[in-house]
């Protein structure tokens, strides 16, 4: 008889693949390679669920589907068609040097790895890196947002920031209720939707995508 393998198992290396895909966003300036990036990390996300929670029941499985859906396959193809019709690959100029942005994102992970390990986590919790994992991804959003100029690069930071708090909250997966959960799935996608608008009229008023025109468009 096979032997039963524990899902645990899988979570701490799945974890420093999210953590990876979070270096690959802050130092690629290619939007597609980025967008890919954070559509595989939203696959990711999808998984947890099932690996960290045994039994969790329909409701469990329900969140898995929509969030792999989501951030997986609907966000990136809003994302990548926005991308196609600005007829834009790169973000040329943002706010700081990629180089930068790396340096900015592994000092936002040490300090996350050292403060997860001052909180009061269930015994459970407290050996795995998903804290640590979820701080850094927040981080790694926030950066996104404030140190890009391009419109779909700071959805992509607000989608990152999103799946570190999505992270942080599998520690309460089996407390919070279904409807809470899918209306954060269901405002994220509100969001970036009214992003993708936003895009759209930035690159037919400026024919860019900049946020820095965003002061001059008007109804």
């Amino acid at each position: 008889m096979a032997e039963f393998v524990d899902p645990l198992l899988f979570v701490e290396p799945l974890l420093i693949l999210v953590l990876a895909i979070n270096f690959v966003a802050l130092g690629a300036s290619r939007i597609r390679t980025v967008i890919n990036a954070v559509a595989f990390q939203g696959v990711l996300l999808g998984v947890f669920p099932f690996l960290i929670h045994s039994e969790i029941g329909l409701r469990g499985v329900v969140l898995m589907a929509i969030t792999m859906a989501l951030k997986g396959y609907g966000i990136p193809w809003y994302l990548l068609r926005a991308m196609r019709t600005a007829e834009i690959q790169h973000e040329d100029k943002p706010v700081i040097s990629y180089m930068a942005s790396l340096l900015l994102g592994a000092v936002g992970t040490g300090l996350a790895m050292e403060f997860s390990s001052t909180l009061p986590l269930h015994e459970d919790h407290s050996h795995m890196l998903l804290v640590p994992a979820s701080l850094a991804t927040v981080w790694t959003g926030f950066l996104m947002l404030t140190t890009r100029h391009k419109a779909i690069m700071q959805v992509l930071g607000y989608l990152m920031l999103e799946n570190g708090i999505f992270l942080f909250g599998l520690l309460l997966l089996e407390d919070l209720p279904l409807l809470v959960e899918l209306g954060v799935l269901l405002d994220l996608f509100t969001g970036v939707f009214v992003m993708v608008i936003i895009i759209h009229h930035l690159n037919r008023e400026f024919s860019s995508m900049s946020t820095e025109h965003l002061s001059a468009l008007k109804e």
